[in-house]
C-alpha cells in the first residue's frame, strides 16, 4: 500500500467535531472528538472512538454514560483547546460555561456529564459496550436523551483545517 495515497484519500472522508463529556463522582473532563457516528435507529444508538490512553476512557467506563455537544461553526479555538489532553491541560475546563442535563437539579444523576453551554445540541448516551480497536476503543452507547439548543451549523474538520496523519 503507497502510505502517502492513504493518508490523501482518508483526508477526504468528511468528519464533524464533537464536545464529548463524562463525569464520575467529582472528576469530570471533556474532549474533542471527531470519529463518531450514528449506527442504528432503533435502538438509537452511536459509536465514538476514544485513545486507549485518554483519561475519559477510564470516567466514561466508571459511570456508564457520557455525552456529545456538537460544536457550531466558528468554534475551532474551542475544539482545539478541548483537544489536548488533561495531562498536558489540566485546565482546560476553566472558564467554559457548562449546563446540567436534566431540567431539575435535583434529579441530575451524580455522574450526569455536563453539556457545554455554547453547543448546537447535546445527546446524552449510556454506553452498552466498548471493544478494542487497535490504539483506540469503540464505545457503543444508546442515546437517552437529546436536546437542540440552537440553530446553526456544525463545526467539520475541512473547515478547521485539522487533520489526521492517517
Amino acid at each position: 500500500m503507497n502510505a502517502d495515497d492513504k493518508k490523501a484519500v482518508l483526508r477526504l472522508f468528511t468528519y464533524g467535531l464533537y464536545v464529548v463529556t463524562c463525569r464520575h463522582d467529582e472528576q469530570r473532563n471533556a474532549f474533542t472528538a471527531n470519529w463518531l457516528t450514528q449506527i442504528s435507529f432503533e435502538p438509537p444508538l452511536l459509536v465514538v472512538s476514544i485513545e486507549n490512553s485518554a483519561d475519559s476512557l477510564g470516567l466514561i467506563r466508571a459511570s456508564g454514560m457520557f455525552a456529545v455537544c456538537v460544536l457550531r461553526s466558528g468554534q475551532r479555538e474551542l475544539a482545539g483547546l478541548l483537544g489536548r489532553s488533561r495531562r498536558r491541560a489540566p485546565d482546560k475546563l476553566a472558564g467554559i460555561e457548562w449546563l446540567p442535563t436534566c431540567a431539575s437539579p435535583e434529579r441530575e444523576p451524580v455522574s450526569a456529564p455536563p453539556i457545554l453551554a455554547d453547543s448546537l445540541g447535546y445527546l446524552r448516551c449510556a454506553v452498552d459496550y466498548d471493544t478494542a480497536a487497535g490504539d483506540s476503543t469503540l464505545v457503543v452507547a444508546r442515546i437517552v436523551d437529546a436536546c437542540l439548543l440552537r440553530g446553526g451549523e456544525p463545526l467539520t474538520m475541512r473547515e478547521t483545517g485539522f487533520r489526521h496523519s492517517g
